[in-house]
């Protein structure tokens, strides 16, 4: 683990297209603001692992824990619309 030490709005740069940024510091609290291409997810570390055990939960559901989804509703009238 790289570790650095920067005071307030100071920036580490990560790659090319990264930047991390010291808004504030209030006694053990520090709040970052990060700049990121959108195509690149930037989470918590909590909000990231749940991410994770969810993926992971839904990877390994049971075939029949699935049936029904993706079926196709029937319109309100029971005619399909374009007809």
């Amino acid at each position: 683990m790289l570790v650095l030490s920067r005071q307030r709005d100071e920036s580490i740069v990560i790659g090319d297209n990264i930047v991390v940024t010291i808004v504030d510091i209030r006694g053990d609290k520090v709040r970052l603001g990060i700049e990121a291409p959108t195509e690149i997810p930037v989470h918590r570390r909590e909000v990231f692992e749940a991410i994770q055990r969810e993926n992971l939960r839904a990877s390994q559901l049971d075939p029949k824990d699935t049936h029904g989804l993706g079926a196709k509703r029937p319109t309100e009238t029971g005619t399909p619309k374009n007809a």
